[in-house]
């Protein structure tokens, strides 16, 4: 039968990062979004207490965290700042293509030193013109030798130019679609590689979005994880798990609205009575908490399906889509019922709107979802 509870590990875990979000997120979430600066003391306390790259494996010195648990925690980190959890996650979708593609050799090499230090993985596929047509890239890889070599430039990367470790997905061929590509992890630093940072962003602003650009960067052939031509698939099985992570940072902000509009509409007064008495915002709420405990059994349905091994495309591309956009419509009733502050940033309600906007684009638009879920419904 169907158990709901969690272990008293998982318990652990979850008042772990509720407890750390309290304490280190929400008091400096405002500061680092207005600055658009990287909060490295948060993510150096981070690691301290073991909230950071949980998914490291034990055969590479990490904690090898199931994706049920990268998710519980997942949600509590997003409560507090969607930007500063999207730093987490991003460090977690930069390691998976290694964990996906490379031998137990290369994990240990790539993702050892990410446990060692308050260090950051990042995921290099979108490029400046082709969007989700992950098979169109322009960044070339040309192997000479012992070498590949590197040409091209990579769009909206988080955590980009300060990872430690970038896995960069090119093609040997233009034009060559699928059967063309490669993936090939990058060291922070490599000669030819720099990064821009990309400024003025709409919300989560304390995470660092980078272009890359690579200009004859050599990387060694044993940094290449699979073979010629694992590129795309390697890149669009770690989107499928990838993806269940941002649906549970996308419950934690929803929660968070609901939490605040609640908080608000028991202070707030209009007509000599508290607004929480007021049935059409109480069913505003309503509808807030029917989304987030729908949204979160979908994103524990789809992340037991990835720790299970088993086939989870499908649900992974529901639980995003819907997870994210219940987010946003939350975010968005919460501005509604503050009114005129809900507008404005005394309350935090208008960096939750501006936050999790950016979760029905990033890791696959959800338009895209739409096909992935189209397709699995009319497959033959």
């Amino acid at each position: 039968m169907i158990d709901f509870s969690l272990t008293d590990e998982q318990k652990q875990l979850q008042q772990l990062a509720r407890d750390f979000t309290r304490k280190e997120i929400i008091p400096v979430a405002e500061e680092y979004d207005r600055r658009e600066e990287m909060p490295w003391d948060v993510i150096r306390k981070a690691h301290e207490v073991g909230l950071l790259n949980v998914g490291v494996p034990e055969h590479a010195g990490g904690l090898g965290l199931s994706m049920v648990d990268e998710c519980i925690v997942g949600e509590e980190l997003a409560y507090g700042c969607m930007g500063i959890f999207t730093i987490m996650m991003a460090s977690e979708l930069g390691m998976t293509p290694i964990l996906v593609g490379g031998t137990e050799e290369q994990q240990k090499r790539f993702l050892g030193p990410l446990v060692e230090k308050p260090a950051l993985a990042a995921f290099a596929l979108s490029e400046p013109n082709n969007g989700s047509d992950a098979a169109g890239m322009h960044t070339t890889a040309v192997l000479d030798g012992d070498e590949w070599v590197i040409n091209g430039t990579k769009m909206w990367i988080s955590n980009g130019g300060e990872a430690e470790v970038t896995v960069v997905f090119a093609t040997t061929e233009r034009g060559g679609g699928h059967r063309a590509t490669v993936a090939l992890v990058v060291p922070k630093g490599a000669p030819g590689f720099t990064y821009n940072k990309i400024k003025h962003k709409m919300g989560q602003r304390a995470s660092l979005t980078s272009e890359l650009v690579f200009e004859n960067v050599r990387v060694p052939k044993e940094n290449q994880l699979g073979g010629l031509g694992d590129g795309f698939k390697i890149a669009m099985k770690t989107l499928d798990k990838t993806r269940v992570p941002v649906a549970a940072g996308s419950v934690g902000v929803a929660r968070r609205a609901l939490d605040e509009s609640v908080k608000y509409s028991k202070e707030r007064e209009a007509f000599g009575t508290p607004i929480s008495n007021f049935q059409a915002l109480q069913f505003k709420m309503a509808d807030m908490a029917i989304g987030i405990e729908t949204g979160r059994l979908m994103y524990l349905k789809a992340a037991w399906l990835v720790d299970q091994g088993n086939t989870h495309g499908y649900e992974s591309a529901i639980a995003k889509a819907y997870c994210s956009d219940m987010a946003f419509n939350a975010a968005n009733e919460a501005i509604q019922i503050h009114g005129g502050y809900g507008y404005v940033g005394e309350y935090p309600v208008e960096k939750l709107l501006r936050d999790v906007k950016l979760n029905q684009i990033y890791e696959g638009t959800n338009e895209i979802q739409r096909v992935v879920i189209s397709r699995a419904l009319l497959k033959d």
